[in-house]
Formats: C-alpha cells, sequence, structure tokens
C-alpha cells in the first residue's frame, strides 16, 4: 500500500438554502470529523475542507419564498449552519463559501481553459421559457410528471422519486414554479462539456479502484458509465451564480444574463477553499507560500478522500475526476469516496414538509450540554448507512447514551477515578517492589502481541490473568479499531473502542479493588495503577468520536488534551493512537477532581422529543372486506422466498417491464417484472426481495419468467417488499 505524505479531505458542500439536520450530519460531516481527528492523533498531515454552497436555483427559490435577496439567504443559513457545525464538534481547517471571490476567480479559470482547449461547445439549444414572467427556467423552476416512472412532482432535470436524469423538455405536463403557467420552449444558448471524450479515461479510473470502494459507489458509477458519459451543460440562465459575461473570449451578447452550472462550480469549491486556507496560513507565517495550496492538489504524495452522501456520488467519481483530470497540471484525483445511504427518522424520510426532521441547531438548542451533543455523535456514528440506509431513533439516541456511554465508559472513567480520590490521595498509586516492573513488562507484552507471540504468564509474575487479559484486549483491540478507520467501517471502530471500555470494567470488577484494599494493598494499588492507564487510552481512542467527552476526561487525569484539533495540515510529532498501548500516566500523578461524564435521559425527555415530530401518515384507503376467503391449506402452497437482485435490465419496447437476474439460495432465476414506471434497473441491484418461488413460468415480451416478486401498491406508486437484516440470506422461506 502506497505511503503518502498528507491527506486532504473533503466533505460535500451543503447547500446554503436551509438548515442542517442529522441526515445530513451522518452523510458527509460526522464521518468525516471522525477520520480527520483519527489522523491527526496518528500525527498524519491533514487538511479538512468544507464550506456553504451558495449559488443556484435552490437559493433563488428560498429567496423568494422568504421575500429576500439571494445574499440575505446564503448569509442567513452559512452563518447558522457553521455555528450549528461548530457546536457539534466538527473540525474543518476551514468552512469558506462559494460566493467568496476567490472561488468566482477559481470557476472561470477552469471554464477558460476548457474553451482554450475546445473541450467547451457552444450550442443553440431550447429551454422551458416563462413568457408570463419573461424568463428562462432553470430546471427546478419547472415541475411536472416523470418521463421515466411517471412521478407527479419530478424536478426539470431530475426525478427525486426514481433518480432518473433527462432533458427537461421531456417532462409530462410542465408548469413554471414562478408564475403556475405553462412553460414553452424557447432557443438559448449554452457551453457544453464534452465530456463522452473521457469515457474511457473514467472507465479505466473506476476499474482501478475496483478492490477498495464501496459497492454501492462502484455500482452507481458503473452503471452511468454504461449507459455512455454524453455532453452536458455547464451554463445557465439566471441572475445568481459565477457570472461570465466579463471573460474576454466570449461576446458579451452571447453570455450575458447566464452563470455557470452550480453542479460545474461546487465542487471547484473545494480548491478554492483550500487556495484561500493557504493565503490565511501565509499571512500567520505557517506556511512558506500562497502557492503552498498545489501540494494538497498537485502532489502524488497527498491522499483525496471525498466524504459524500449516495446522491452525490456521480460528481464526485465522475464529473469532478474529469475537470481536474482536464485542467491536467497534475491535479490528484479521489483516491476514495467513502459515500453513505441515507438516514431515515423513526422509519421515515426526513422531510421538514412534514415537520418529520430534526435540524442541528434546534437539537442543541433543546441539549446544549457538551456530553449530550457527544451522546448524539455517538448515536449517529453507531447508526451510520455505511452500506444501506439505516434508521435515526429517540429512544436509541436514550439507549445508547444510558447503557453504553454512561452505564460502560462513564462508569469506568467515574468509579475509578472516585476510588483513587477516596484512597489513594488522588494520584495514580505507586507501586510496591513486587509489581514495580509493570511498566516494563507491558510494553514487552505489547511487542510480543503485535509480533504474533504467545504471552508465557510464568514469565509475567507480577503481571496476573486478569492483566494480562486486560492488556490484550487493549493492544489486539487498537489494532482492530486502526484497521476499521482505514477502511472507513467507522461502526466496526467504534464497537471496537467500546469492547475495550467494557474490558476495562470486567477488569475492575473481576480485580475486587473494594475488598483487596484491605486485604491486598500492593495488588489494590497495582489494580489501580491499570486501571488509570485505561482512562488515558481509553480517552485518546474516543477522542474522533467523543471529543468534548474525551477532553473532560484528560482534564480530570491533568493530562493535556488531544482530541485531533486542526493544526494547519502539519502533524502532530507523537502517534497518540499507537501510544494509547503502553502505559503513560507515572506513579504519583496528580489527578483532577473526578465529574460525572454522561448522566442518565430520562423517559420524559425523550417522549417530548417524539411529540415534536409531525403525525406519522396513516393509510387513506377504508379497510377493505374480502369477500372470498382462502384456507390456511390453500396459502401454504405458495412458496414465499428471499432472493437477491443479481442483475436488472429494461425491456425493449415496453415502458413498464425489466428482466431480473435472481439467486434463491443455490439456484438463479430470471424473473420479468412490471416495475420499470417506478423502479430504476440499478436500483435493484443487491435488494433482498421476497418472491413467490413455485408460480408456473410464464412468457412476457418473449422472455420466460420463473416467479414472481412481491410489491405494495399504492394510487401513484408500486414499492417493493425488500428485507433489510443483513442476517437473513437468499433463499430464506418466507411465512
Amino acid at each position: 500500500m502506497k505511503k503518502f505524505n498528507r491527506t486532504l479531505i473533503t466533505s460535500a458542500l451543503p447547500y446554503a438554502n436551509g438548515y442542517l439536520h442529522l441526515g445530513h450530519c451522518a452523510g458527509a460531516y460526522l464521518p468525516a470529523d471522525i477520520y480527520a481527528r483519527y489522523l491527526r492523533l496518528q500525527g498524519e498531515n491533514v487538511l479538512w475542507i468544507c464550506g456553504s454552497d451558495e449559488h443556484g436555483v435552490a437559493i433563488t427559490i428560498a429567496a423568494e419564498k422568504e421575500g429576500v435577496t439571494p445574499k440575505d439567504i446564503i448569509d442567513k443559513y452559512h452563518y447558522a449552519n457553521k455555528e450549528a457545525f461548530d457546536k457539534f464538534g466538527m473540525s474543518f481547517d476551514i468552512y469558506s463559501r462559494t460566493s467568496n471571490p476567490i472561488h468566482h476567480r477559481t470557476a472561470k479559470e477552469f471554464f477558460i481553459d476548457f474553451l482554450k482547449k475546445g473541450l467547451l461547445i457552444e450550442k443553440e439549444v431550447e429551454q422551458f421559457y416563462d413568457e408570463k414572467a419573461n424568463m428562462f427556467l432553470p430546471d427546478r423552476y419547472v415541475e411536472g410528471i416523470c418521463p421515466n416512472c411517471g412521478y407527479e412532482s419530478a424536478r426539470g432535470d431530475q426525478c427525486d422519486n426514481c433518480g432518473a436524469y433527462y432533458d427537461q423538455l421531456k417532462l409530462k405536463n410542465p408548469k413554471s414554479l414562478v408564475t403556475g403557467e405553462t412553460p414553452v420552449p424557447k432557443k438559448t444558448i449554452h457551453w457544453y462539456m464534452q465530456f463522452n471524450q473521457f469515457q474511457k479515461f473514467l472507465e479505466d479510473y473506476i476499474e482501478s479502484h475496483n478492490n477498495d470502494w464501496k459497492e454501492n459507489v462502484l455500482r452507481q458509477s458503473k452503471s452511468w458509465l454504461r449507459q455512455g458519459f454524453n455532453e452536458r451543460a455547464i451554463t445557465r440562465d439566471l441572475t445568481w451564480g459565477v457570472r461570465i459575461d466579463d471573460i474576454p473570449e466570449l461576446p458579451p451578447d452571447k453570455t450575458n444574463g447566464k452563470v455557470l452550472y452550480v453542479w460545474f462550480e461546487a465542487v471547484l469549491g473545494y480548491i478554492s477553499a483550500t487556495k484561500e486556507l493557504i493565503e490565511q496560513l501565509h499571512y500567520k507565517g505557517l506556511t512558506e507560500s500562497t502557492d503552498d495550496w498545489q501540494k494538497w492538489w498537485k502532489s502524488n504524495d497527498t491522499r483525496y478522500i471525498a466524504f459524500i452522501g449516495k446522491d452525490n456520488i456521480v460528481f464526485h467519481t465522475l464529473i469532478f475526476p474529469v475537470l481536474l483530470y482536464a485542467k491536467g497540471e497534475g491535479y490528484i484525483l479521489p483516491d476514495n469516496v467513502p459515500a453513505n445511504e441515507f438516514l431515515n427518522l423513526e422509519g421515515q424520510k426526513f422531510s421538514k414538509s412534514r415537520n418529520w426532521s430534526i435540524d442541528l441547531k434546534d437539537f442543541i438548542n433543546d441539549f446544549p450540554d457538551e456530553s449530550r451533543i457527544d451522546a448524539l455523535r455517538y448515536a449517529l456514528a453507531m447508526n451510520f448507512p455505511e452500506t444501506k440506509d439505516s434508521d435515526f431513533t429517540w429512544k436509541d439516541f436514550q439507549a445508547r447514551n444510558n447503557n453504553e456511554l454512561a452505564d460502560v465508559f462513564g462508569n469506568f472513567v467515574n468509579r475509578t477515578t472516585q476510588f483513587i480520590q477516596k484512597n489513594f490521595k488522588n494520584q495514580v498509586p505507586k507501586l510496591s517492589e513486587k509489581y514495580s516492573d509493570i511498566p516494563t513488562k507491558w510494553k514487552n507484552i505489547v511487542d510480543n502481541l503485535k509480533n504474533k507471540n504467545s504471552l508465557d504468564l510464568t514469565q509475567n509474575n507480577s503481571l496476573e490473568a486478569n492483566d494480562l487479559a486486560l492488556i490484550e484486549s487493549l493492544s489486539d483491540g487498537i489494532d482492530k479499531i486502526k484497521e476499521y478507520y482505514d477502511r472507513f467501517r467507522f461502526r466496526d471502530a467504534i464497537v471496537e473502542t467500546m469492547n475495550i471500555a467494557r474490558s476495562a470494567n470486567k477488569y475492575f470488577n473481576d480485580e475486587e479493588p473494594w475488598k483487596t484494599i484491605k486485604t491486598e494493598p500492593e495488588r489494590c494499588a497495582k489494580t489501580l495503577f491499570i486501571c488509570s492507564q485505561l482512562i488515558y487510552s481509553l480517552a485518546q481512542l474516543l477522542a474522533p468520536i467523543l471529543p468534548y467527552s474525551s477532553k473532560k476526561v484528560f482534564n480530570i487525569i491533568n493530562v493535556e488534551a488531544q482530541t485531533g484539533e486542526p493544526n494547519s495540515g502539519k502533524g502532530f510529532s507523537t502517534n497518540y493512537f499507537v501510544m494509547s498501548r503502553f502505559p503513560m500516566l507515572q506513579e504519583n500523578h496528580k489527578f483532577n477532581k473526578s465529574e460525572i461524564l454522561f448522566s442518565k435521559i430520562e423517559d420524559d425527555i425523550i417522549q417530548k422529543q417524539i411529540e415534536k415530530l409531525g403525525a406519522k401518515q396513516e393509510p387513506t384507503n377504508d379497510v377493505e372486506h374480502f369477500d372470498e376467503l382462502i384456507s390456511y391449506e390453500e396459502f401454504s402452497k405458495i412458496k414465499l422466498r428471499t432472493a437477491i437482485i443479481l442483475e436488472a435490465e429494461k425491456v425493449n419496447k415496453s415502458k413498464k417491464l425489466i428482466r431480473l437476474l435472481v439467486k434463491i439460495g443455490q439456484e438463479k432465476r430470471q424473473i420479468v417484472a412490471g416495475i420499470a414506471e417506478h423502479y430504476n434497473p440499478e436500483q435493484l441491484i443487491g435488494k433482498t426481495i421476497v418472491v413467490v418461488a413455485n408460480l408456473k413460468p410464464a412468457k412476457l415480451m418473449g422472455l420466460e419468467s420463473n416467479g414472481m416478486l412481491l410489491a405494495a401498491n399504492t394510487p401513484d406508486k408500486l414499492s417493493l417488499v425488500t428485507i433489510e437484516n443483513p442476517d437473513i440470506l437468499d433463499g430464506a422461506e418466507v411465512r
């Protein structure tokens, strides 16, 4: 594996047209913060770049709704979200804005470069025009029926229901969101990037990451490439954005009222924000030159990791890499794009219109205590949608706080420090002569474990079975934690971290210091000496997830806090993760006063939060009465089985049919299903569904179908019955 000198981290720039909710946090921001802190604590050179995406139609629509200017909107939400991020413990090196002049200059540099290289084509095209408002309608200003799935509230260029992209003129029954009138096609001029020239480059790039990228990222990227990467417009008729009417290479009569399309220029915000940060550091004397930003974007010894949600995958695996590659100059490409799926709330999608949402600022307002903010970080991290959509519930948040943070980690810290405060003058106990070699032997044991040597109790008579088990749990646990973080498996890393805390509690219980303080005081001192070291280790290992609580623990044990805060892209001289394996606190080291880390959250507090959410949607249909009933024997003839979808493609000359190849246990079958108006093929691959396995074969459009899948039917949508439990394998009986 290649060794890099620095790691550049970016998180998708959130739109400055609304407040951030917990789903956003779990997608692209909290995972990046945990990862950035983890790398910094290992002494690595890290920059984490983010900021507000402040252009495009979403901003102008929000401004019109509130009766203010776009500038008012971006200022309102940029500062509100930045404040919420700060309180949430996000350790950005910079949180910038795409409305800054440096971003406009950077985006235009790319546009002009592509223009000179002949990569942009000027085209006269038709676009929807609102004659009443006297304006062209960007895609989000048009709504209609999706030409792909029939969804009635599809946007001008993309359907939120099925995920399809299309030319806005293909929208059925279009309506202007400005006036409500039916728009008419009208000719306009735009510049198109010839992405089709980079098909082979992208195929090779994606293929090169076949073994290290997440399956969902590879699947979506390859699906786009199979369809062929076509030319895409990179300008829009709009007054708000990066204007191009001052570019000398273009005639003003063609560029008047045109800006760069937001999807084109927003990703360039990572570069402009890095330039801005390096300028700030240079003026503080922390960098040699303002050109040092190039070390982070144009050096082969820099690794670039892009954290996003699944709705941004293609922009970071296909479009942004093309922009970087086409610009040349040595720009590096994303080494990994660990995209998360979506986080749901209490079993439903986040929806601000239905009041089914938790804004980050509202959570912080209701739970301003730093321990509660850490508890939220922990609960979200333990429910990261790493491989599939996951769910946040208030009850789970309560249980994570009470049963894990308070009863496991908090309990160990409190019982240890309270015992030391009471019995050892609030100092790390001094070891007797019998145990004086423990710090040295501890290091030898860790070395043996790293070299896979077996531990010999007879050679460690000052360390007994319980001591060795705890040291082994710590050392092996750190190895697993590092492996999981390096593979972007955050939930597994955190589980392993908490397992060390559980081992520490077990050690305290098994050693029974409340008894040995009277019967074997030397052994009791040894026990508390080891427990003190574990407090330091846990504070360090949990720092990426619980930065506020770790700082509090470091203060209790009177040690300088290291929680992976930004340090101008310069690595620490110490690898704090590695040092956590060893005893770091000296005998007689003085502690500060102990305090409770996590108090319990009572049921009534949680119930109030649940009641704030909008009423759950109830089925609108009356209860259906069935005249013809079947017996159990008749139903038992139907064999339902779980099946995983391996392949999916639309059937030629059919609007409704999709051909599926499914795996049912050891058997593979072809099933033809009438779901093409409700699902894109790429949405289906990998899903575990329920099928009728003993249905007689039937022919549809000349294709044999060997089974039938189950779906729930509503007046405007068909929803597949899917299995979300990963422990249920294909071929399982459903009854």
